[in-house]
């Protein structure tokens, strides 16, 4: 079995241990599935399995890919990629029944989630056996880092219960900011390891394997008072990563979703779904106009009248980027959003991506214009 920064007996000894795990936890928009991106693309002899509550997200480079089905994304580079359905405790053994080894798992945490039940379930569980868990790894933006905080149970754990923080996208602040909020990080957590990257881009060896984790630090007093939460936080996570499955055949769907950890931190998750595409200019001005301050986060699927591309749509504070993609079924195309914010008007909110769908006269126009 392989690992990046080990030697033989080393690598002989960690074995033993299990399958080494590492947790990604961040806050929303913090840059955590670009991380995995960096990780699934820059294997070098290693073969990682990817968790996380939705792989459509991850922008894999189609050449890589060797096969897909529903649930799993197979690459070249010996690594895959699997959707976290139901539970987390099922999927990884799903990872561990496949024929060819694997030598490193990774783990991504929803970004209102805190980390300390899914370590739970590696430490609590019959996971204990055959995973060692390795490090927690928590991505901040430090562009939105005094938005991150908003009095979060959730983002505050993210940070204590961090063995390293990379504090990211540091090409978006001055010099001055930066060591203010290494300064903010270490209140929170002192003697925190902190590594400044822009767009994740972090040197794998840094990250992976580095045996941080400290098991008897945080967690031996607390095992038993999670145990019996963590099952439950991964079934809610869980159930936003599919929920629109459910709906693909209907015209419209509109679900308004709770849960304790968004309820207790006072957010709101707000999902739409049409299989109309919208207008570009109608969106333009939702975005420029319409779409209030306290939607902090927001991704989607994007269909467009006047673009045969399919879009992914991501939005962090004020800051909202538009990809372009490929549709994977041309007869399936459809938008898909997901708002997440504090105190959200969610039937005005729903009404306004109504009237973002494009009428049959509406006029083409020509692109975003940022």
């Amino acid at each position: 079995m392989q690992t990046i920064v080990n030697s033989d007996s080393q690598t002989m000894e960690l074995t033993k241990k299990g399958l080494p795990v590492t947790i990604i936890t961040g806050f929303l928009g913090s840059g955590k599935t670009t991380l995995l991106n960096h990780i699934l693309t820059n294997q070098q002899g290693v073969k990682t399995a990817v968790l996380v509550n939705e792989f459509g997200e991850i922008g894999i480079d189609n050449e890589l890919i060797v096969s897909t089905d529903q649930n799993m994304v197979e690459l070249s580079n010996g690594c895959i990629c699997c959707t976290i359905n139901n539970d987390l405790v099922d999927a990884v053994y799903k990872v561990l029944a496949r024929e060819e080894k694997l030598d490193y798992l990774v783990v991504e945490t929803t970004g209102l989630a805190d980390p300390l039940p899914v370590a739970m379930t590696f430490l609590g569980s019959e996971l204990r056996d055959v995973t060692r868990l390795d490090s927690i790894i928590t991505v901040v933006d430090a562009a939105n880092y005094s938005l991150d905080l908003f009095n979060s149970e959730a983002a505050l754990s993210q940070i204590t219960y961090g063995d390293v923080i990379l504090l990211n996208k540091t090409d978006l602040v001055d010099e001055t900011t930066l060591q203010e909020l290494e300064k903010k990080i270490n209140n929170i957590k002192e003697g925190s390891r902190i590594i400044r990257t822009t767009k994740s881009q972090v040197p794998l060896p840094l990250i992976l394997s580095v045996g941080l984790f400290e098991s008897d630090k945080y967690f031996d007093s607390q095992a038993e008072e999670h145990d019996d939460h963590s099952h439950c936080e991964h079934e809610h996570d869980d159930h936003s990563s599919c929920e629109h499955e459910h709906h693909e055949h209907h015209e419209h769907h509109h679900h308004h979703d709770h849960s304790n950890h968004l309820e207790n931190d006072g957010f709101t998750s707000i999902s739409f779904q049409s299989d109309k595409p919208f207008s570009i200019r109608r969106f333009q001005y939702f975005l420029d106009n319409q779409l209030p301050t306290n939607v902090f986060r927001a991704k989607g699927i994007m269909w467009f009248e006047e673009s045969p591309q399919r879009h992914i749509f991501h939005l962090c504070g004020k800051r909202f980027t538009i990809d372009d993609d490929q549709w994977k079924n041309e007869n399936k195309k459809q938008n898909q959003l997901v708002l997440i914010g504090q105190n959200l008007d969610s039937e005005t909110l729903l009404q306004q991506l109504e009237n973002c769908i494009c009428l049959p006269s509406a006029s083409k126009g020509r692109g975003f214009g940022k």
